[in-house]
């Protein structure tokens, strides 16, 4: 009988509580979580000046469609029939070049689309759309 009972304790100095273990995760990864975003602070450097510059600069135009129909790119006025001409030789100086378009919600929208395709004609890939956010205090529909 002694056997028995000697087996018993065995089988239960065998089994291994894992909620201590559990509870030192959860704490260990509350101090990772707190402390992962204050890891990726820049740090504050001096660069060097060099005459050449390996990466170019992205050169950004915003064409502008006021309420009467006019076109400006950048605060130039250009009429639709100027405008695919400029856009092209825009393309041949800097072909990484990106257009932002400003309408007024009141242009037709024909005309933003007519506008938008000569964009496109032109080689000019990169087109963004400028708005302006949405109210908070609207009612949402």
């Amino acid at each position: 009988m002694m056997s028995s009972s000697t087996g018993r304790q065995r089988r239960l100095l065998a089994e291994i509580n894992i909620i201590p273990l559990v509870d030192v995760v959860l704490v260990l990864l509350i101090i990772f979580m707190v402390a992962a975003p204050l890891l990726y602070r820049g740090m504050d450097i001096k660069l060097p000046q060099a005459a050449t510059n390996t990466i170019k600069p992205e050169e950004r135009k915003v064409l502008t469609i006021e309420k009467n129909q006019a076109i400006y790119l950048d605060k130039e006025e250009v009429g639709l029939a100027r405008l695919e001409g400029r856009l092209q030789a825009l393309k041949g100086n800097s072909p990484e070049v990106s257009i932002y378009l400003r309408a007024d919600r009141e242009v037709p929208y024909g005309t933003v689309v007519q506008v938008m395709d000569l964009i496109k004609r032109a080689g000019i890939d990169k087109l963004g759309i400028v708005t302006e956010p949405l109210q908070q205090d609207s009612p949402s529909r």
